[in-house]
């Protein structure tokens, strides 16, 4: 039994690509860039594996005046980036106004910024507690640590 006229739609055929067009369009291609991450300066060891925390460039003064304790610090003309060990944001709700950067990655940033802070030593992180408490006063958030455990 044979469909009815109209049961099936017009037939239409696909353009023909050649190899040579493929290959010409693939070379066109960009790869994409990999992200930037903040380096390490010369004689620096992250035992720990390195995250990062992005703040506000006008309260990075601020803030390095409030910490017992200042490792490595990048700044550009938008933020601070402070050095922490990996997993920093473990059970803690960063305030709003950092952007935090599980190993130390810069998405989207058009270079790398300069170092600022350099401590002594061969360990290039700030405490992230003391960093956490310092940037929730001076931006006026309350700490708020994970969800408390029910019984």
């Amino acid at each position: 039994m044979r469909p009815s006229a109209g049961a099936y739609p017009a037939s239409r055929t696909a353009p023909v690509v050649c190899l040579d067009t493929l290959i010409r369009l693939r070379r066109g291609q960009r790869a994409p860039e990999p992200p930037r991450r903040l380096p390490l300066p010369a004689g620096m060891t992250a035992p720990m594996g390195c995250d990062a925390v992005a703040i506000p460039a006008d309260l990075g003064p601020e803030l390095m005046a409030r910490l017992p304790r200042v490792g490595c610090v990048y700044a550009d003309d938008t933020h601070w980036w402070w050095l922490l060990p990996a997993d920093s944001d473990y059970a803690l709700r960063w305030p709003a106004s950092a952007r935090y950067s599980a190993g130390a990655f810069l998405p989207g940033a058009p270079a790398v910024p300069a170092l600022v802070h350099r401590p002594a030593g061969t360990i290039p992180y700030t405490p992230p507690i003391p960093l956490y408490l310092a940037l929730c006063r001076v931006t006026g958030t309350t700490p708020v640590w994970s969800e408390p455990l029910s019984a």
